[in-house]
């Protein structure tokens, strides 16, 4: 039973790429972006002189229908901590870990939500594709104003562009993107005031607060044929209480973007850090960092000390749904470093710098 249910997911992972391709055949010819040649932009595609090029669809297959994973729970009940306050005003931050990439940053008098998806599928579809294994850790009825959104890159369990119509009916903020990601959500709907960025600008958000896009490790797609025509990006985020490293998708590699992080930008007071949907290795290591490289990545950008993200919401690798934690817990102690220094909150979670 446990192999067929792992088939019908590689099947019907496949279907939903074979169908997110059809939307990618459209973008083929057309441009998300269209600027001059950068030494991370050819005039067509957008590449990481420092990263690896996505892997082939040979290797897609291999991985869809290797009836490796793991079975995760059919859900997880989470519940919801107390709604959030107003505002946090004053030299404060007040971060809340809301699920996957998901964090709301309160600080400046700014409310600031990363990478919001609170869709029940990280698909182009709603009736195939990754499913939310809990809730979001805080409810969309419960969000105090969102003035800006902070969207890493084009991926659908990062770009929802669902969520976004329903922060930008109800809020109208600011969403903050690299380069060509704001014509895939305005070509989803045009109420969506997105403004887009390369890397190395930095925004500023009020007199307070400001961000700055930087490179990561990864790539980008909405389907099969438009591969690395957008932008991808972490973000350093300028606050009152100090500069937070918020890193989504991202490969370890030689650890060269995290380095480069703390000369240009550091010192940081909170790395945000992905730990999850890392197996298996050879197809998963330029693009997502296990919870050790992440441990490794944490002590390359001298972050005073980091949050985890990305793990044990959808199920998008081979790992189950416990392993991210526990392999992380495993990484501070062989690193000999306390487990308050790296942290996995559950959804709801917060702390304050």
């Amino acid at each position: 039973m446990k192999v067929t249910r792992r088939r019908l997911f590689a099947g019907t992972a496949a279907l939903a790429a074979a169908g997110a391709g059809l939307f990618g055949m459209r973008a083929a010819n057309a441009r998300y972006y269209e600027g001059p040649v950068s030494d991370h932009f050819d005039g067509t595609y957008f590449f990481d002189p420092h990263g690896a090029p996505p892997k082939r669809f040979t290797d897609l297959l291999r991985f869809w229908t290797s009836n490796a994973r793991a079975e995760w729970p059919a859900w997880r009940p989470n519940g919801h901590a107390e709604a959030p306050p107003p505002r946090v005003d004053g030299g404060a931050c007040r971060v809340t870990f809301v699920g996957h990439a998901m964090f709301l940053i309160q600080t400046g008098g700014l409310n600031i939500l990363t990478d919001p998806i609170w869709s029940e599928r990280a698909s182009p579809f709603t009736f195939v594709g990754p499913r939310r294994h809990h809730d979001p850790g805080i409810a969309f009825d419960d969000l105090p104003r969102i003035d800006v959104v902070l969207v890493s890159h084009c991926h659908y369990d990062h770009l929802d562009t669902a969520t976004l119509s329903r922060l930008a009916a109800r809020f109208n903020p600011r969403v903050v993107t690299p380069l060509g990601n704001d014509t895939i959500m305005r070509a989803h709907d045009d109420a969506i005031r997105a403004e887009a960025h390369d890397w190395g600008d930095r925004v500023v958000l009020s007199p307070e607060v400001a961000v700055e896009l930087a490179p990561m490790r990864h790539w980008s797609a909405r389907g099969l044929s438009d591969r690395n025509k957008a932008l991808w990006a972490a973000f350093v985020i300028e606050t009152p209480a100090g500069k937070i490293y918020h890193v989504a998708d991202s490969g370890y590699g030689t650890g060269h973007h995290f380095k480069a992080a703390r000369e240009r930008y550091g010192p940081f007071k909170l790395a945000i850090l992905p730990i999850g949907a890392y197996e298996p290795r050879w197809f998963m290591r330029d693009q997502h960092m296990n919870p050790q490289e992440a441990v490794q990545a944490l002590l390359d950008c001298g972050a005073e000390r980091a949050l985890a993200h990305h793990f044990g919401m959808f199920q998008l690798t081979d790992e189950a749904i416990d392993a991210p934690v526990e392999a992380l817990r495993a990484a501070l102690a062989a690193a000999e470093l306390p487990e308050e220094r790296f942290r996995a909150l559950k959804p709801g979670g917060a702390v304050e710098i």
